[in-house]
């Protein structure tokens, strides 16, 4: 068993899984702060004084803090274009090889195809 367990640890798959989830974290400090540091206070000038973090309403005894709902929702999509906008950044600085666009042709498809084709010929 421990064999078997070294074996699963050293695979390629679990390595690469286990890179990019630490490089993830880092990536994820690194937009978070650019997103808190940078951006918010932009987005700030138009929402004053955390305007949406104080609308809430209740009923009853239950307090529903529905601004605070919106502000995380506005950041989540803030952090999203942040990351879109740096992975269409990075794909332009580095943009794949030729083989790698290459499509995968799906040889039975393509014989149906021939098929339907000699038989519209026949016709």
């Amino acid at each position: 068993m421990l064999k078997e367990f070294k074996e699963f640890i050293l695979r390629g798959n679990v390595l690469d899984l286990a890179i990019a989830v630490i490089i993830g974290t880092a990536f994820t400090a690194i937009i978070v702060s650019l997103v808190t540091n940078l951006i918010n206070p932009l987005v700030g000038i138009f929402l004053p004084g955390g305007a949406l973090t104080k609308l809430n309403f209740t009923i009853g005894s239950a307090k529903f803090a529905y601004g605070t709902f919106l502000n995380d929702v506005i950041s989540f999509i803030i952090i999203a274009l942040v990351i879109f906008l740096l992975v269409k950044g990075i794909n332009k600085l580095f943009p794949k090889k030729n083989g790698e666009n290459t499509v995968v042709i799906n040889e039975e498809l393509e014989t149906l195809r021939e098929i339907r084709d000699l038989l519209k010929e026949n016709k």
